[in-house]
């Protein structure tokens, strides 16, 4: 009775769980794309999506997925196979114990007509796979705790994932060795399911159970005469055998059976292996109840994440169903470390400490801000100091092991970030010159707003103070801009207006001295002239990408985009002690 509640209360609440999971996928929303796409129009997009893939010849890149990349984890092959090692004895020792044991009933009983769990090759199957989670479990706390891979962050998440593993495994491993020695137990099946009832053949068969099944009897004790154990032995074949195979196949189970012999009476008097059996029922129902809360409910989402963006693509595919599958793709994320360990900012995290400029600890505070948590100041800075910091290199992307298009991710964020009004000093205007070059996936005027709220959170909070020549920027010390000055070479200047010519920023508008104010030669010109003030107040400074074609192409070798960059960080300098 107390065995069914907990197995269908911790179902019940695996299934709502479930489901309200794969029901955030379509109504939490990431960027500025999926705004306007509603939560019903969302499904209907992924079923009709679905229905597409499923009736046509993408179907088969599905089934190439879902054998290599899912089954056989190919990805993660390729990248480490220490890791890959670990997460196939996980995940196919698990996946083939809940199949086999946990679902026995339903599925293992319905595939062999005579299945009994004491029966052999299924005694030596429980054990393997046992032991191949045991042996997964090892080799992720080695590669955590003693390798200390690079840049492999371990938070609770992973703890509960490598606890309640370990302790579903352990308590089962213990469950069986001591049943396997328990008189109590072994008196009890003579009880029920057998027929024998003299006290002759009560103590041959319990001689025989003793002398080759591991059982510890306060009463019988080795060496046993040999007509005796054949006379058990024949009542065992008659009563037993159909059902009992030799423990030694449960070769785990049955070596620490051994090894716990000299205190297997005390155990079974004080009715160890039911304390056992609770442990176990109890982890396995409370993993399985938390599976959707947890870390672990990646075994789900991560197949589904490989199999989507084998068949999604960013041009072709409903904007509904790309805003759904990077729902999806947060809860994919394995905190696996990968991206990080191949992430071209990670050397940043160094220098300043911030752990969310490595993607794999920038996904988990993307799940707390897409979730709707409030996040402090302080985190909210971390969180966008890691985003912006992105190179946007698409490393990340490649490796990840469950497929999701992290840059993509960065992306999206990010403008969200900066359009609900938190501006960046760090890049200012375009934000990152991979910004500038999506700016067609953005409305014109959504495109402009935060670069003008950057501009004026940085401006605005200083005097433009005009001091003896050179002329200083934003409050920056005539000893910054001197050294500017020397570091560059902008007096070389002749106005040749090769650097005009050649910039993309100014070939994008059609006037562009009424949108950008002064353009590059006559910045430069403006500087040899010591007109810092109007330079500075040229919005060119702020819409530069910083591509370097003014600078590769200029023939008196001018450093005009470090100019640039150099104006624009004693501008960032002199606002980091400002919160925005």
């Amino acid at each position: 009775m107390v065995f069914n509640v907990l197995l269908y209360t911790s179902l019940f609440v695996f299934v709502v769980g479930l489901i309200y999971r794969i029901s955030t996928w379509f109504s939490r929303k990431i960027g500025i794309s999926s705004r306007d796409i509603s939560k019903s129009e969302r499904m209907a997009a992924a079923f009709k999506g679905i229905l597409e893939v499923i009736f046509s010849a993408k179907i088969l890149i599905l089934i190439k997925v879902f054998i290599l990349d899912v089954v056989f984890q190919k990805r993660i092959l390729k990248e480490d196979f220490l890791r890959w090692a670990m997460h196939m004895l996980i995940y196919t020792g698990f996946m083939l114990l809940l199949l086999m044991h946990a679902l026995d009933k339903h599925i293992t009983a319905s595939l062999f007509s005579e299945y009994y769990s004491t029966l052999n090759p299924f005694l030596f199957l429980r054990d393997f796979f046992g032991m191949m989670v045991i042996a997964g479990l090892a080799i992720a706390t080695y590669r955590r705790f003693i390798l200390k891979v690079p840049r492999l962050k371990t938070n609770s998440m992973d703890y509960y994932a490598i606890i309640i593993l370990a302790v579903i495994m352990i308590s089962g491993f213990f469950l069986e060795a001591t049943k396997i020695t328990s008189i109590s137990d072994f008196e009890r099946m003579v009880k029920d399911f057998s027929d024998v009832d003299e006290e002759k053949d009560l103590r041959a068969l319990e001689s025989l159970w003793v002398h080759e099944f591991g059982v510890v009897s306060p009463d019988l004790k080795e060496p046993f005469e040999q007509e005796l154990l054949e006379h058990g032995r024949e009542i065992h074949e008659i009563n037993c055998a159909s059902c009992h195979s030799s423990p030694k196949w449960a070769f785990a189970g049955y070596a620490l059976a051994k090894i716990l012999n000299p205190i297997a009476l005390s155990l079974d008097r004080t009715k160890v292996p039911d304390i056992l059996w609770y442990i176990h029922i109890l982890a396995c129902f409370f993993g399985l109840a938390y599976l959707p809360f947890s870390k672990m409910f990646h075994i789900i989402a991560g197949p589904i994440s490989l199999l989507a963006n084998a068949v999604m693509e960013k041009e072709s595919s409903h904007p509904a169903n790309i805003a759904t599958r990077q729902v999806m793709e947060l809860d994919a994320c394995t905190h696996c470390g990968t991206c990080s360990l191949g992430c071209s900012a990670a050397t940043a995290f160094d220098a300043l400490g911030n752990e969310n400029i490595l993607p794999s600890e920038k996904m988990v505070s993307l799940k707390n801000l897409i979730a709707g948590q409030e996040l402090s100041p302080e985190e909210m800075k971390a969180v966008q100091e890691g985003i912006c910091l992105c190179t946007n290199c698409d490393r990340c992307t490649v490796v990840c092991p469950v497929g999701i298009n992290l840059k993509e991710l960065w992306l999206n964020v990010r403008e969200d970030l900066i359009q609900k009004g938190y501006p960046e000093p760090l890049l200012l205007s375009p934000f990152s010159f991979v910004r500038g070059l999506n700016h067609y996936d953005i409305p014109v005027d959504e495109y402009y707003k935060p670069v003008e709220a950057a501009k004026h959170a940085v401006a605005g909070k200083f005097d433009f103070l005009i001091k003896q020549s050179p002329l200083v920027l934003y409050g920056g010390s005539v000893e910054e801009f001197n050294q500017l000055a020397k570091d560059n070479t902008f007096s070389y200047c002749f106005s040749c207006r090769n650097c005009t010519s050649i910039c993309p920023v100014v070939c994008g508008f059609d006037k562009p001295e009424e949108a950008l104010g002064l353009l590059p030669h006559q910045i430069m010109r403006c500087l040899g002239l010591s007109l810092v003030e109007m330079a500075s107040g040229a919005s060119m400074i702020w819409n530069c990408l910083t591509c370097y074609q003014c600078q590769e192409h200029c023939p008196q070798n001018v450093n005009v985009t470090d100019l640039f960059f150099g104006l624009k960080n004693i501008a960032v300098k002199n606002t980091k002690k400002v919160t925005f």
